[in-house]
């Protein structure tokens, strides 16, 4: 599947992407590939096979134990911020 500009400019106003003119082309042509590899991987016969549960079968995967590692620096992330109130970081309300 080959994208126009003009869908490369929908895709970017719809992404809020910025996209100069020298760009158009070389975004155009790496959606087209990637548009191409999905409809490659469709094309694909999986109707004869079943859905794993797990990736490793027969397997265990070693896990690390559930212990915290970190300590809370909240209030020290929140310090940058423009706004905090109640421990919530506050952003400008957007409505479209």
């Amino acid at each position: 599947m080959s994208l126009t500009r003009s869908d490369v400019e929908a895709i970017a106003r719809l992404a809020r992407l910025e996209i100069t003119a020298a760009e158009l082309p070389v975004y155009a042509d790496s959606l087209s590939k990637i548009l191409s590899f999905v409809e490659q991987l469709n094309s694909a016969q999986t109707a004869s096979t079943e859905p794993m549960a797990h990736p490793l079968a027969g397997e265990l995967q070693r896990l690390r134990p559930d212990a915290v590692t970190e300590t809370d620096q909240r209030e020290k992330f929140q310090r940058n911020a423009p706004l905090v109130v109640a421990g919530l970081y506050v952003v400008p309300k957007v409505i479209e």
